[in-house]
């Protein structure tokens, strides 16, 4: 890891200049997880929330989060991603929600800040599709696992 390249020489925020850089296959998964009550799991489990299909429209929405995500980061490069993948997976026995993002592109630059966002768009969606029954749930573990791609190539997070 080297400096932060976001501040140029003066330190103010800049865009970087990703034009000297080679296009290469990049790809970035990110995961997060919602914490509910288990009668809210139940609800998204069974189809019964009153707003429909939870994990379907998150999984919708998610998308979109990747696709904006440079709308929302002031100095994230807008990307032509190829690809976005959304798992979901419930774990019952600890009443959460597990969003699991896979984002991918040939460009300049890596679709680390695409797959969080996707991850986070994802979990905020299914706690504004439920918060009239579980204003208490809670959103924890929001990270980036694996990304491939460029000059900085394989990297893994630690188990």
């Amino acid at each position: 890891m080297g400096e932060l390249t976001h501040f140029n020489s003066a330190g103010q925020a800049h865009m970087v200049d990703v034009a000297a850089k080679q296009d290469t296959h990049r790809v970035a998964i990110a995961v997060g997880r919602i914490m509910m009550r288990p009668d809210t799991l139940q609800k998204i489990q069974q189809g019964t929330a009153g707003k429909g299909d939870v994990l379907g429209i998150a999984r919708v929405a998610a998308i979109q989060g990747a696709k904006r995500a440079s709308e929302l980061i002031p100095l994230c490069h807008p990307l032509a991603l190829s690809s976005v993948t959304i798992e979901f997976t419930v774990y019952g026995e600890d009443n959460a929600v597990e969003c699991s993002a896979r984002a991918e592109t040939v460009g300049r630059t890596g679709v680390e800040m695409e797959a969080l966002t996707a991850v986070s768009v994802a979990l905020l969606t299914i706690y504004d599709m439920c918060k009239a029954v579980d204003r208490g749930m809670h959103i924890e573990g929001v990270r980036l696992m694996e990304k491939r791609g460029g000059k900085s190539g394989h990297w893994r997070a630690a188990p």
